[in-house]
């Protein structure tokens, strides 16, 4: 047996030292060297040096593909259209949240041209699971395996269209010593995966696990390998479930997927806008409703803030779904152009329904929002409002503004306020849209 030597690996890069450090070399991250075992290299993997064939691309056969349709509209949304022959997509998320049942649903579609890789569960639980959710049992080849080696040989035997792999931490190769899981064994385990789904042209879905962070558990190398990155997210309380794509060679980026879960299995939600606006009888303060772009999709969201007298020195300022940081900027300006101060008070703001925005168009929900909790005075009703706002106070234009208008005028909602920039030259059916140049402007024609 190869006489096994000791490293240490960055769980960010997958960057090696022969020594630990409290930072990595490669990336500069700290604490987050591990050490791994990595046996010698085998013979059949010595001498691989020579040549390759070198083509001109006028030269490379490239036919259009259809894309390979799971049967779940949402999932290929996501996607970008469905999903390619010989990607790779990696799918993220907390244990217990659909992440195998989405799978197995769509590997149930696509019949029995397909492959499912169970290294969490034994092949009976996975049949379990199946009948549950009234699933084709006929249609769904499955082995329950761990080790590397004989995966692709499977593979290689039945050359299936589409391949799952639940879950990459579980797989292992004998070329390395370091246990399943570890940064070592992961990386080259996705690396081989990798490499036979661009040969073969079968699509290899690969499940990956969770840190507390939230991130996928292995190095960071690992989203790099792959072509899409697909994140499942969503309340344990709750029965709704968020994908969103972080990654996409294929597609759009942060495109968004709503499903419910149910008895039998995720089903996707056909009005997501419906979510993230709550239902009040009346009109409340300190409500906005925001028009958001999730890739390809305007989402409405209603924005609600809190804003009341603080007892300590240092406010507080806290936000759920929106970022922290472009709160306390937002606050500033209303404070210098606006002349509204919130110095002592505290301002809790929150995206409705768990979604999270992370683009600048919220700004001008947000101030709305927090104006009419501090001043006690309702928003007119069916109003939605979005624009990004600079530290002049003025109010700059957003992507894809008239999709967001189209969307809230489908949905019922009679007047916006757009920067003017986004101020569509030909009327919309429906809605009054009230263009505005200055955060000033926007809290005018808020008490209109």
């Amino acid at each position: 047996m190869a006489r096994a030597k000791s490293v240490y690996s960055c769980t960010e890069c997958g960057g090696q030292n022969p020594k630990w450090a409290g930072q990595c070399p490669h990336c500069q991250a700290w604490n987050t060297l591990v050490e791994a075992l990595v046996s010698a290299p085998s013979p059949r993997h010595r001498g691989l040096a020579g040549t390759s064939e070198v083509q001109f691309l006028s030269e490379v056969s490239a036919k259009p593909r259809a894309r390979i349709s799971t049967g779940i509209p949402e999932f290929d949304r996501v996607l970008g259209g469905g999903l390619v022959h010989g990607a790779v997509v990696l799918l993220g998320g907390d244990p217990g949240i659909g992440k195998s049942t989405l799978l197995l649903q769509a590997l149930a579609h696509l019949g029995d041209a397909t492959l499912y890789v169970s290294g969490e569960e034994s092949a009976e639980q996975v049949a379990l699971r199946a009948q549950r959710l009234e699933l084709d049992l006929g249609r769904l080849p499955v082995l329950a395996e761990v080790a590397l080696e004989k995966i692709l040989a499977t593979l290689n035997q039945r050359k299936p269209e589409v391949a799952v792999v639940d879950s990459i931490q579980t797989v292992f190769t004998e070329m390395l010593d370091s246990a399943p899981g570890s940064v070592a064994q992961v990386r080259e385990c996705a690396a081989q995966l990798t490499r036979f789904a661009k040969t073969s042209g079968t699509t290899l879905l690969l499940v990956g696990h969770v840190t507390k962070e939230g991130a996928i558990a292995g190095p960071r190398v690992l989203e790099h390998m792959v072509d899409a990155v697909l994140y499942f997210e969503g309340d344990a309380h709750s029965t709704f479930r968020l994908v969103r794509g972080i990654k996409n060679r294929f597609g759009a980026v942060n495109e968004l997927g709503v499903f419910a879960m149910t008895d039998r299995g995720l089903r996707g939600v056909a009005n997501p806008s419906a979510l993230f606006l709550s239902q009040h009888l009346a009109e409340v303060a300190g409500s906005c409703v925001l028009v958001t772009q999730e890739g390809s999709r305007p989402l409405l969201v209603e924005i609600q803030a809190l804003v009341d007298g603080s007892p300590a020195p240092n406010p507080r300022r806290l936000t759920v779904g929106l970022e922290q940081n472009r709160l306390a900027l937002l606050l500033a300006v209303l404070h210098r152009h606006a002349g509204i101060a919130t110095y002592d008070q505290d301002v809790f703001v929150n995206a409705v329904g768990g979604v999270k925005i992370d683009e600048p168009a919220a700004d001008l929900a947000i101030c709305l929002a927090v104006v009419s909790s501090l001043k006690n005075r309702a928003l007119p009703a069916k109003m939605v409002a979005f624009g990004e706002i600079g530290l002049a106070g003025e109010i700059r234009p957003v992507q894809r503004g008239q999709e967001r208008l189209r969307e809230a005028a489908r949905l019922g909602f009679t007047r916006a306020l757009v920067p003017r920039a986004n101020l569509p030259k030909i009327a919309l059916e429906g809605i009054q849209i009230d263009p505005v140049d200055r955060v000033e402007d926007a809290l005018e024609a808020m008490r209109a």
